[in-house]
């Protein structure tokens, strides 16, 4: 197969004439900029992360990076969602966070209502965050901004007053949201008030478990959420709870996640419908021939 060297200064990437071929017949210039600029990496890194060096918008660099695979020149898209922050995120330099601070009053205001919210002066990778979250995932302003008050309340419950949360972790959340689709104001409106009313019911599930009004961790939260969301009310973890205590002789968070995880997966919910449920199982034999109930 024939290649062609493209030179970029003092280094070189090599263009094979049948990836140039299918570039000009298309004629997006995007998507042979962003096929340049990967093979200038050698491959090495995700075409999305590239948008902060190439100065481009979420929408632009999806647009080319979905032209390079309808062409076969890169690989197809494992999942159509936005990525984890560790394995693809734009770099934003401070040339990148001054035009936008130049040239974009409601970036501005963002950036100077987060710095009040946080009470500190953001450096530029701060604003870089903010800037990744709008300009990258396509969040806009004011759900950047709810999302930011979200964790300062988050950290404020579990920690105290006066702590704060730090980029990172208001960048992940960020992430998070996008992968739920939660990019308007409504939708985060609509998220912020279902996860208050399950933290709300969040000291009944910690009673039942016999952890008393300690605040969980956030492993332990991530769980009880995931119960709540399964729509298990409190007597029904209760009831897995008890399960779990017999079988292990103390609380172990993945054992009642699988009791609770097959009973939803059979559609029991109330402890009325797991009790019943687990009376219509086939006993497991014993070694004794006898039946015993298994849980695992």
């Amino acid at each position: 197969m024939s290649s062609v060297l493209v030179s970029t200064g003092d280094e070189g990437v090599t263009l094979t004439a049948q990836a140039a071929s299918r570039l000009l017949e298309r004629g997006d210039g995007d998507a042979a900029l962003l096929y340049l600029a990967l093979l200038r990496r050698r491959g090495s890194v995700p075409p999305r992360s590239l948008a902060g060096e190439l100065r481009w918008d979420r929408a632009r660099i999806e647009g080319a990076e979905g032209v390079l695979r309808e062409l076969g020149l890169i690989a197809p898209a494992a999942a159509d969602l936005p990525p984890e922050p560790a394995e693809e995120r734009p770099a934003y330099g401070q040339a990148d966070v001054a035009d936008r601070l130049e040239g974009s009053g409601e970036f501005r205001r963002l950036t100077a209502e987060v710095e009040r919210k946080l009470g500190k002066k953001l450096t530029v990778p701060d604003v870089g965050v903010l800037l990744g979250l709008n300009d990258y995932l396509g969040l806009p302003a004011d759900v950047i901004y709810l999302l930011v008050c979200h964790c300062a309340e988050r950290v404020r419950r579990r920690y105290g007053p006066g702590r704060r949360p730090g980029m990172k972790q208001i960048e992940r959340e960020g992430y998070a949201w996008a992968r739920m689709g939660i990019d308007n104001q409504g939708a985060a409106a609509e998220y912020l008030r279902q996860y208050a009313r399950r933290q709300e019911r969040v000291p009944q599930y910690m009673r039942v478990l016999g952890l008393g009004e300690r605040i969980p961790s956030a492993s332990e939260e991530k769980y009880l959420t995931a119960w709540q969301e399964m729509g298990f009310p409190p007597e029904t973890v209760a009831l897995a709870y008890d399960k779990t205590v017999l079988k292990c002789h103390e609380l172990k968070w993945p054992y009642i996640n699988g009791i609770l995880k097959r009973w939803h997966e059979a559609g029991l919910h109330t402890p009325e419908e797991a009790e019943a449920g687990d009376g219509r199982k086939a006993p497991a034999k014993s070694a004794g021939g006898r039946g015993a109930w298994e849980y695992v």
